[in-house]
């Protein structure tokens, strides 16, 4: 698991590395003097650089992950000039949120039919001794899994409830919900990885182009039908309070068949697509 540590200043490091770096020089300066210069001003070189290799710069969500032979020491998060031992390998780990804006996938959903579909991933590392040993390359983990759990997510639910009708959550109408799944599914996928999922959210989602026309053709014929059904349920009424008002008020007595006559009239131009064309009784309503 991580460990994080907090290693010594590197500004002293790094005024001893400049002052064993003048003496060097100087060293070498004096090579006619005496040979003990020479290995003086070697002895020093050796030790600045030494000493420079263990100077480290860790900037704002950035870390450094420690190796030592091997052995895991442990996790540098604080921001500023370090200095560590020389001899210890070091990992740079960004710790920023990152977006993964992947492809447009083409799928099934859950009744079978071909769909694309497209996320916006919002994630960052949260344990680095995970990203940098668990796995291979923390970055193409998350690319991999993200695709997978993007199908997974496809295939659990229906397109819309169409050919489902009892089905209580969509792609096209599950919204938060349906993101909210996406996330926890991501979030199971990627701890592996120290991942921290943020933010899933669905970017595209539409049937695939070889049935995108039939199926538009099938929504629009279904709200027809769910506009239709109102209009009669209107008409039905209106015919309805029409003849109530006509009998309580007394102001023609109709029977049964001139009844059937009026709401047949009525309906038709209620329910018509089209306006109706008025034509004008000058004789009885039996002529």
């Amino acid at each position: 698991m991580e460990k994080l540590i907090k290693p010594m200043s590197g500004y002293l490091a790094l005024l001893i590395a400049v002052a064993s770096f003048i003496a060097a020089i100087f060293s070498f300066a004096n090579i006619d003097t005496s040979s003990l210069y020479v290995v003086l001003g070697v002895a020093l070189m050796i030790g600045t650089f030494f000493i420079l290799k263990g100077l480290m710069i860790i900037n704002p969500n950035h870390s450094r992950v420690l190796n030592f032979f091997g052995k895991y020491v442990g996790t540098v998060k604080e921001n500023g000039l370090f200095f560590v031992n020389p001899l210890y390998s070091t990992i740079k780990i960004s710790l920023r949120s990152d977006n993964l804006q992947g492809q447009t996938l083409k799928v099934n959903d859950k009744m079978g039919n071909p769909i694309e579909i497209g996320a916006v991933i919002v994630w960052q590392v949260g344990d680095t001794y995970k990203a940098a040993y668990d796995v291979s390359n923390y970055t193409s983990y998350v690319r991999t899994q993200s695709e997978a759990a993007v199908r997974h997510l496809a295939g659990s639910f229906p397109y819309d409830n169409l050919e489902d009708e009892g089905a209580e959550i969509t792609l096209r109408e599950g919204g938060d919900t349906v993101n909210h799944i996406l996330e926890q599914e991501l979030s199971d996928r990627l701890a592996p990885a120290g991942v921290i999922i943020k933010e899933a959210r669905i970017s595209h989602l539409a049937y695939a182009s070889e049935i995108a026309g039939a199926m538009l053709q099938r929504q629009q014929a279904a709200a027809i039908v769910a506009a239709r059904s109102k209009i009669v349920d209107g008409a039905v009424g209106m015919v309805e309070m029409a003849l109530k008002k006509l009998s309580e008020k007394d102001i023609v007595e109709l029977d049964n068949e001139k009844k059937a006559a009026m709401v047949s009239n009525l309906m038709v131009v209620l329910c018509g697509e089209k306006a109706a064309t008025p034509i004008v009784n000058t004789g009885t309503l039996y002529q």
